[in-house]
């Protein structure tokens, strides 16, 4: 009887595909990666037209040995790894380490772990599509440029343990220029103006929003043009000018792809974009359903295409109809994604079975993986319903020359919206309309109510703004978001803190450092259009290693001027006036995986350390002591009082010795400014005026 040898990545998958492939089918896993660029050097032949140097995984000899058993028992081995790039690359790793080359032996991908899916691959087995592989060898082999030579140069110069990364570097520049962003923000004040109006014959005031003139929309920039407008209205009549109703659509959302299923995920259940993938992953690979053994729960999870297979979206259509109504069946076939960089024709991330309901397989998965199943289940049907309709209506108010507004919506059918809302978008906003308003109203001004506002600076990013924008930048791809984030999180250059990423004194220098010497590297154009001619190579437009001949000289040529340029900055232990309490010795600063620490130069005899406190020069504005540059436990730069527990000072923007000439307040630098920390105030100069 004729022995086939199916090898898959994971072991999870083995009992599932076994299930569906019969007694003369073996399956077995690789374990991810077999093979791999030596830790230990470079791995690049750089004389020799840049031809890698792989190896065999530390650990993996006895997973390949098992496997050549098998191989040796199969009539045709079909290799059955992930269906994207990485997957490919792992495809071909396997014909080599196992020697393959004289076997009869397949690709096959299949993107969704079902029997129809599994069953149909094997009848469209293929040859390993070396393209694909080229633009992962290609993508390796720049990581490891980047990361071989620049690395050591952290280590010399700041600290040993230290890493570059191609993607990692650019994430964390992006971070950095937010940070700036945020310190050097100055607050702009402005007000908001409401009217209550009695109309004739109902209960209920109305509130208008004020919003300009009869000419053009305006904004109260302060209380004097504030008192101005009111003293001019406070007595005019008030009238309907004009009265308009209208419909609006909301159309629904297109299925998940990896960035949007992380940034939902993220917002709606405070999930990681690691742990996103995780779970995603186990939903993918496979879960013990009562009665039904392992069942794969969702199609492939690394992707940038909201493309659906026809069978997917005339059973989804079929639910919804049967469900909910035909009503709520979209019209047509829903229009996927037709972005540039969409991931080797890949599908939407959606159920495997529309009829899988979460509510039937909840008692089989764990809360995290039913919390995610839901998100994606609802995603996707919500995909194929019909758009939520509201009725609108809108009045304008005149006032003199002013104008003002009232806006309301109602549902009239609330379509998708039936199944899906995303995170943090509630119900529609109704607003309150008087049922009788119209031209002919009369209405009676009862008062005001104004408010004061200071504009907000740009948000810290969030994980999942963080994949957004890289996304939108056209850095990295699917697969590379969660590790990205994940690194730069557990070397320390960024701290997160109530899903805010913060740049550390660590990442700082480092950013610092790959600006100043790398300025390529970090710079996102540079890394978007890399990532494209890595499609190119995937598309077979491009050669790989004509891609690896131009980027390695400029790398080699930058490392040797940064290691001149740099030793200026090589960061020795600088001693400080403070004394071990230990040892007597003079403790010398050193930087940790946090910044900055005081140690003993004792080590190891002595291990005495402390935190590291630099003054600033500034007395603390609450009790006149030092005010020191501080550090939260994760890593974040904040200023303190030196008398910290006792005085409880402490600002995000480093305090000056100037206090605020119109309200007493101390103030803080933003860049070449100085503003009032009180946000009431306002008030900010040029810094040369503080030096007059």
């Amino acid at each position: 009887m004729a022995r086939y040898l199916v090898i898959v990545e994971s072991p999870a998958k083995v009992k599932t595909i076994k299930k569906f492939l019969g007694s003369n089918y073996a399956v077995a896993a690789s374990n991810g990666h077999v093979r791999d660029l030596p830790k230990s050097r470079l791995g690049i032949d750089v004389e020799h037209d840049f031809e890698p140097k792989y190896i065999t995984i530390r650990g993996k000899g006895d997973i390949l040995a098992n496997l050549r058993k098998e191989v040796k028992k199969a009539d045709k081995i079909y290799l059955a790894t992930d269906p994207d790039r990485e997957g490919e690359a792992i495809s071909w790793h396997l014909s080599k380490a196992l020697k393959l080359e004289d076997k009869k032996t397949y690709r096959i991908s299949f993107n969704e772990i079902t029997k129809n899916a599994v069953k149909a691959s094997l009848k469209n087995a293929r040859e390993i599509d070396m393209d694909l592989v080229d633009a992962q060898q290609a993508r390796r082999m720049l990581d490891r440029v980047v990361g071989y030579k620049i690395s050591p140069l952290l280590w010399a110069k700041v600290k040993r343990g230290l890493s570059a990364g191609r993607v990692q570097s650019v994430a964390l520049r992006i971070i950095a220029d937010r940070e700036e962003e945020i310190n050097m923000f100055i607050p702009e004040e402005y007000w908001s103006l409401e009217a209550n109006l009695k109309v004739e014959g109902e209960r209920k005031p109305l509130a208008a929003k004020f919003y300009g003139t009869d000419e053009e929309k305006m904004t109260i920039r302060s209380r004097e043009q504030l008192d101005g407008i009111i003293k001019e209205i406070d007595n005019v009549p008030y009238y309907v000018e004009e009265v308009k109703k209208g419909e609006r659509t909301k159309k629904a959302p297109v299925p998940f792809t990896t960035s949007t299923l992380q940034q939902e995920a993220s917002k709606g259940l405070n999930f990681a974009t690691a742990k996103t993938m995780r779970i995603a992953q186990q939903l993918y690979e496979g879960i013990d359903v009562k009665g039904n053994g392992t069942v794969g729960f969702i199609t492939y999870l690394r992707t940038d295409s909201t493309r659906v297979s026809e069978e997917a979206d005339k059973n989804v259509r079929e639910y919804i109809s049967a469900q909910y109504g035909q009503q709520f069946v979209a019209d047509g076939k829903a229009k996927g994604s037709d972005g540039k960089k969409i991931q080797d024709a890949h599908e939407a991330i959606r159920p495997t079975d529309v009829s899988r309901t979460p509510a039937a397989v909840k008692d089989s998965l764990t809360r995290d993986q039913f919390r995610l199943y839901q998100l994606i289940w609802k995603r996707f049907v919500a995909s194929r319903m019909q758009p939520a309709r509201y009725e609108t209506t809108s009045v304008k108010i005149a006032a003199g020359r002013y104008r003002f507004t009232v806006s309301a919506s109602k549902p009239v059918f609330e379509g998708f919206r039936t199944v899906y809302t995303e995170a943090g978008e509630g119900k529609e906003e109704s607003g309150v309309l008087l049922k009788s308003l119209d031209k002919d109203s009369k209405l009676t001004k009862e008062g005001f109510e104004s408010r004061q506002h200071f504009t907000q600076p740009p948000a810290h990013y969030t994980e999942a703004a963080l994949v957004k924008t890289l996304e939108e930048l056209g850095i990295g791809r699917p697969s590379t978001y969660a590790p990205t984030i994940s690194t730069i999180i557990n070397r320390r250059y960024v701290a997160k803190e109530n899903k805010n990423l913060y740049l550390t004194e660590i990442g700082e220098v480092v950013n610092n450092m790959m600006k100043q010497s790398f300025p390529s590297i970090v710079d996102v154009n540079f890394t978007a259009n890399m990532e494209s001619l890595l499609d190119g190579v995937a598309e077979g437009k491009v050669s790989w290693k004509t891609i690896i001949e131009n980027f390695y000289p400029d790398i080699e040529d930058a490392v040797e001027k940064a290691e001149k340029e740099l030793e200026s900055v090589k960061i020795e232990d600088e001693v400080t006036d403070v004394i071990c309490d230990q040892c007597g010795r003079n403790m010398v600063i050193k930087y940790g995986p946090h910044g900055r620490f005081l140690a003993c130069p004792g080590f190891p005899e002595c291990r005495n350390t402390k935190p590291y406190l630099e003054k600033i020069g500034v007395s603390c504005p609450s009790c006149g002591k030092e005010v020191v540059l501080r550090k939260t436990k994760k890593g974040r730069k904040y200023y303190g009082c030196e008398d910290n527990p006792e005085c409880s000072f402490m600002s995000w923007q480093k305090p000056s010795e100037k206090r605020c000439p119109r309200c007493g307040s101390y103030m803080v630098e933003k860049g070449n400014k100085l503003s009032c920390s009180n946000e009431q105030c306002g008030y900010v100069e040029s810094k040369s005026e503080d030096k007059k």
